[in-house]
């Protein structure tokens, strides 16, 4: 009788974070732990609790990080492409359709014409490049307090997004101004987060801090479904349909 096939390797958080740091320099322990509590991971979970995510695993936030850097895409979108070819039981990836398809996000070995990742600290040129906007709007956006501007005024990866998201939001006639009212409110929130589940410099465990840490990215998401519901429901009232 044969002996059933050994099951893929599992790697810890630790590791796949090791696995992905060359490629996605910007990339952390929160953001996988973000990732999974949105459900674009599932990794296994050992009796103790800790994660064990598989080849395929590793592959899905591969896809996911891919599509964040290169093509801005929302993670509600990103989940619908990567849901599209669920796993069959003997671990390859198949199509809705029952055919097969290719694995997602693949990764190919490194080639020297490959681009490198796009750079974590930026200066203000790059980021005037990065993306898109005038001298005198990023001046305005500097002055708002929504930037989060590192030591020496290099401006990283969630900095870039806040910019995007604000040229996208002028279309509407709001300017940086207009939404400082949103960092003082994300602020309380940050607050109201940690006075929820804690000091993480207090925990003296991996298994303490590992916690924490899956806590706040907990509650931040149900913050952010509550958010989203409150100006819904708001705008509902406000703007009745007919």
């Amino acid at each position: 009788m044969n002996s059933p096939a050994p099951s893929p390797a599992r790697m810890s958080i630790g590791e796949v974070l090791a696995a992905l740091r060359a490629e996605f320099p910007d990339v952390t322990v929160s953001k996988i732990r973000f990732l999974e509590a949105r459900g674009l991971v599932e990794p296994a979970r050992t009796p103790a609790g800790y994660r064990q995510f598989s080849p395929r695993d590793v592959d899905r936030l591969r896809y996911v990080l891919t599509a964040q850097r290169d093509h801005y895409l929302p993670l509600k979108v990103i989940k619908n492409q990567v849901d599209a070819f669920p796993a069959p039981p003997d671990g390859g990836v198949s199509g809705t359709d029952g055919r097969q398809a290719p694995p997602v996000a693949t990764p190919a070995p490194p080639a020297p014409e490959r681009p490198r990742p796009a750079p974590v600290r930026l200066t203000r040129p790059q980021m005037l490049t990065e993306t898109g906007m005038t001298e005198p709007a990023l001046a305005a956006l500097d002055e708002s307090g929504l930037l989060n501007r590192r030591r020496g005024g290099h401006y990283d990866a969630d900095d870039v997004t806040i910019a995007k998201l604000v040229v996208a939001l002028e279309r509407f006639g709001l300017q940086p101004r207009h939404l400082r009212a949103f960092k003082g409110a994300a602020d309380r929130e940050i607050g109201l987060i940690e006075q929820a589940v804690g000091n993480r410099e207090r925990a003296r465990t991996e298994s303490d801090r590992a916690r924490l840490a899956d806590e706040t990215d907990h509650l931040a998401e149900r913050l952010l479904q509550l958010h989203a519901a409150l100006l819904h429901s708001g705008l509902r009232h406000r703007n009745p349909r007919p």
